[in-house]
């Protein structure tokens, strides 16, 4: 289940994600962070993000929910500066996706 976007909700509401995605062409993984991983997915799909645009179409495999933008920010850096946490983050994603349990992941 993709958690839908937050609006001023309820205190400690996730208000931002950081998602994975992998491209239905070639299987390449792309990891990103977004307030809305709906609207984001659409966005790589249709050709807004140029780093994606030659792999599309993509497929949303899952996404970890966190407090503010700021620390889905710093975990999607850290993801993309560490190969180690990227794979593990990449693999627990897809293990989950593979089993049809939720995507949403408390962070």
């Amino acid at each position: 289940m993709i958690p839908p976007p937050v609006a001023g909700g309820a205190p400690g509401a996730p208000v931002a994600y950081v998602y994975l995605l992998q491209s239905r062409g070639d299987g390449t993984c792309y990891v990103g962070w977004t307030t809305d991983p709906v609207r984001r997915l659409v966005e790589h799909n249709s050709g807004q993000s140029p780093f994606t645009r030659r792999k599309r179409p993509w497929r949303l495999i899952g996404v970890e929910a966190h407090p503010t933008a700021e620390a889905a920010k710093c975990y999607e850096r850290a993801l993309k500066h560490n190969h180690r946490m990227r794979t593990l983050f990449t693999t627990r994603l897809l293990n989950r996706a593979a089993e049809g349990r939720p995507r949403q992941v408390a962070g």
